[in-house]
Parts: C-alpha cells; structure tokens; sequence
C-alpha cells in the first residue's frame, strides 16, 4: 500500500495518506477513487455547497469502520483552512469547516471524510437560511413508487405556489427536495414554511403522506421531515457520498428522470460520466420566496393548530405541543 500521493489543487499541494485503503468494499474502491470521484463533480458540488460550513461525518477506515461526526476543525489542521463559528440549539459553538473550494473538500477527505452534512446558511450571514429542504422519508412498508409518487405531488403542490423546486436522490432510502431562497428569511421561518408544506401535503393525500412527527402515528405513509429545516439543522449534501459498501452518492437529478432513477446505481464508479453527459440538473435555479408557505403557515396557526414539535435536542419552543409520543401521554 501506497504510504501517500501528493495532489495539486486550488494552489495547495495536499497529501493524501494511504491512497490504495479500501474505503468501499462491494467493488474495491479506495480512498484515492474517493478523491477523484469529488474531483470529477468539483462545478456541481461546489455550486451546491460552497461557502457553507459543514460537519463532517469521519471513516477512517472505510464506510463498513468505525466512525463519528465531527464538528470542530482540530488545531492540527493548515493554516489556509477556512473556519466558521457554528452553534448548536443549546448554544455550544465550534468551528465548522467551510466548504470554499475543492482543497477544502479534498482536506476533510483525507481525513476520512466520505460525505458531507451542510448547513442551510452562508458564512456571510448564518442567521440567514436560504434553502428550504424536504426530506422525504420512508416510513417501513413504504416503497421508492410511493417516494416518487409523494415527490410529484410535492412539486406541484409548490408549482401551485409559484415556487419551483429541484429534487436529489439522498443516497439512501428517500429523496430530498431543495427550493433556493431569497437572503430574507430564519430558520425558524423557514421551518414554519416546511411545517405548513407538510401539513398541507396531509391534507391532500392523507392515505399517502403525513406530516406527523411521531413514528406511532405515520402509519405506512410517506413522512415529510419539516424538522430538516430547524435552526442548526445540517442535511447530508448534494453530490456527497454515503457511507455505504457501494459507494451511493445523494444526486441531484432531473424531474424528468425521476421515474426511472435507480438511486443504488447511483455511485462514484457512474455519477461522473453521468454529470459529463447530462451536466448539472441543479443549474439555473433561482432563488425564490416562501411568503406564500408563510402566509399558510399564520392561516393554520390562526385556525387553532398548535405548531409541530420540535426535536429532542431542542428547547421548548413557544406554542409548540406537549413533547411527549402520543401513547405515552395517555399513559401518564
């Protein structure tokens, strides 16, 4: 085994230690496979993610080793690394690694990193949340028809809205779709819009989709997750590749091939000649408002509903419901 390989990139020369260790075991890709595989999708990953922090999900040895996130750069790190203070819900910040450019990926990849969470703000102002992202996730029982099937009715549902979406596989069982947004809006704002989204999408399609956070209570529906829009919520990124023994990447795709996208097929070893060939479905997005999520969001709240709870980690918020799963509170 190769003790390291050096590689130019963004005026940095950056090794990259143990360049031949296995990091995906189905088909033998290593960890050198790993850096070409973001060196191929550089334009679209960084059209997605840069100038964001991000917190870094760490494998050392490969996606079947041992791992853990990490949130803060260590000290050891170079002197050219970007950094940005990041807080957690109950206050406590760190130095988050910041995704400038292809160095700064390549860095966190030799440090083990395969995929990357990002969160929903630019350093140039973290109180601003300009994504909306809805995650859709499958309850047990529920199939990838029925994920495709609650991301169209998603879709139009935002069309109806005036606001156009984009939608990726996420490199596992769901499918995420983002909406970029106006610089003028929190993440408590924009959580409010998914809430009003998700609740909405329920009472449309109420045997197929639920808004309901407790898992006793979704039935075999599709659950779209508002809570991946809380304040200091990350969402694992476009273009990053899961800690899976294929190497699975979360991909944007077109709407178009929403229908036949098989997303285990979608790896390091087939992404790249796929983005050479079709290019970057993200491309020309523009950003947008959610005032008109908002202003269903103060027409449930004005009609009685309480707002949706909120995680565990979080505080009690204002006008939020007991946080307790609903059979348990019958019990006490």
């Amino acid at each position: 085994m190769s003790e390291k390989v050096e590689i130019e990139v963004d005026g940095h020369v950056l090794p990259i230690s143990h360049p031949d260790k296995i990091y995906f075991t189905k088909r033998g890709d290593t960890k050198l496979d790993l850096v070409n595989y973001y060196r191929a999708v550089e334009e679209p990953l960084l059209a997605a993610i840069r100038d964001r922090p991000v917190l870094l999900e760490r494998y050392p040895d490969g996606a079947s080793g041992k791992s853990w996130f990490q949130k803060r750069v260590p000290s050891s790190a170079p002197d050219w690394l970007q950094t940005v203070e990041v807080s957690t819900p109950n206050g406590t910040t760190s130095d988050a690694l910041v995704a400038h450019d292809l160095a700064h990926i390549l860095w966190a990849v030799n440090q083990g990193c395969l995929g990357f969470h990002v969160w929903p703000n630019h350093v140039d102002d973290l109180r601003i949340a300009d994504e909306l992202r809805i995650d859709l996730d499958p309850s047990p029982g529920i199939s990838f028809d029925d994920l495709r099937a609650a991301a169209v009715r998603t879709r139009e549902l935002l069309a109806e809205l005036g606001i156009d979406s984009a939608i990726k596989t996420s490199g596992s069982r769901g499918l995420h779709i983002y909406v970029p947004l106006l610089p003028e809006w929190d993440g408590y704002q924009v959580r409010a819009a998914a809430v009003a989204l998700a609740r909405e999408l329920e009472r449309r399609f109420p045997e197929e989709i639920t808004a309901h956070w407790w898992k006793e209570e979704r039935g075999q529906r599709v659950f779209v997750d508002y809570n991946q829009n809380a304040p200091h919520k990350t969402v694992f990124g476009a273009w990053s590749v899961r800690p899976k023994v294929g190497a699975q990447v979360s991909t944007p795709i077109a709407w178009d091939d929403l229908a036949t996208v098989v997303p285990d097929e979608l790896t390091i070893a087939t992404v790249p000649a796929r983005v050479a060939e079709l290019g970057d479905p993200w491309a020309g997005m523009q950003p947008q408002s959610i005032a008109p999520l908002l202003a269903m969001s103060d027409a449930d709240m004005a009609a009685g509903l309480m707002d949706a709870p909120w995680p565990p980690q979080y505080p009690k918020m204002p006008n939020e419901p007991p946080r307790v799963a609903p059979s348990r509170a019958k019990k006490d």
